[in-house]
């Protein structure tokens, strides 16, 4: 009886040490979160608390640290934002106030006689350039806007794309004869039904090509049109400087621009735009570059069935 008695005090006194040790390990453990907690609040974002699995607040102590990388990815998508903002405001006072202003000042010399005969005649004909580029930069940044706030609206059709997309190339053909780019458009005549807003795939290919003309210092475009297993297959392909493999990694990112390769002109809208409307019609959009090589961007549509 005295040895039961005694093997029950003996438990019962290392089950109040195990208790106060376990408290006490708890309690350093919550005061090592507290100041974890501090130390985040305080700007270090990177902080996290340690914690073994089989510890009694470690659940806690995961959730926490879940919530601190959560909050992380939302501050700096914040920050991206912020800075892209910034640099769209930037554009946005560049390249509305700089071709406004040369606008003016030709129609101003034209208007006040300045300019004669010839020299009046090129003056009026850089104006009317000048503001369709205008009225172009305009059309687009309202279509970001749109996508941006989801009121773009899409209305998918059953449409036979071929047409649609000879349509749409009729009007670019002055256009690369103008900068006596060669060109080779590629369209079979049998017809290709494809679910697709008539806009949103005109305003794709419109800002595919003006992207070949503007910014890839290129001399030849070729515009192809074909079946790919259950799709339709667009490329749009150009033999200019091309882009580096880390520029294809962000080409479709908003605002994004190249520093090097792509000249510093444009928006950084036109291919954001492009990749958002694809999306929208379950289509698909990619990109093949190569320095000095050129660019092929390919658009995938599933055929309508």
């Amino acid at each position: 009886m005295e040895i039961f008695c005694f093997l029950v005090l003996e438990i019962s006194l290392l089950l109040i040490i195990y208790s106060i040790a376990t408290v006490c390990r708890v309690k350093r453990q919550i005061s090592e979160v507290l100041d974890a907690l501090n130390d985040i609040k305080n700007g270090n974002g990177n902080r996290r608390i340690l914690a073994r699995t089989n510890e009694m607040i470690a659940p806690l102590i995961y959730e926490i640290n879940s919530i601190v990388i959560s909050y992380e990815n939302k501050l700096s998508m914040f920050h991206r934002v912020e800075e892209a903002n910034r640099r769209f405001m930037t554009s946005l006072s560049h390249d509305v106030k700089t071709p406004l202003t040369t606008l003016i000042g030709y129609l101003d010399a034209a208007y006040k006689g300045t300019v004669t005969g010839r020299e009046y005649d090129n003056y009026i004909e850089i104006a009317h350039r000048k503001s369709h580029e205008l009225k172009n930069y305009i059309d687009m940044l309202f279509d970001w806007f749109k996508l941006n706030s989801n009121e773009f609206i899409i209305k998918i059709d059953t449409m036979e794309v071929a047409e649609l997309t000879r349509n749409v190339l009729i009007d670019w053909i002055p256009i690369f004869e103008n900068k006596q780019m060669e060109y080779h458009v590629s369209i079979p005549e049998q017809p290709f039904l494809v679910r697709l807003d008539p806009d949103g795939y005109t305003r794709i290919l419109n800002n595919l090509i003006q992207n070949v003309i503007v910014h890839s210092y290129a001399n030849k475009i070729k515009i192809s049109l074909c079946r790919f297993e259950n799709d339709i297959k667009i490329q749009i392909s150009d033999n200019g400087i091309g882009m580096k493999s880390e520029d294809l990694k962000h080409i479709f990112e908003r605002l994004y621009k190249c520093d090097k390769g792509y000249s510093k002109k444009g928006s950084g809208l036109g291919l954001f735009i492009a990749y958002q409307l694809t999306e929208k019609m379950n289509g698909k959009i990619v990109v093949e570059s190569e320095v000095t090589k050129g660019t092929v961007f390919t658009l995938l549509f599933p055929l309508a069935i």
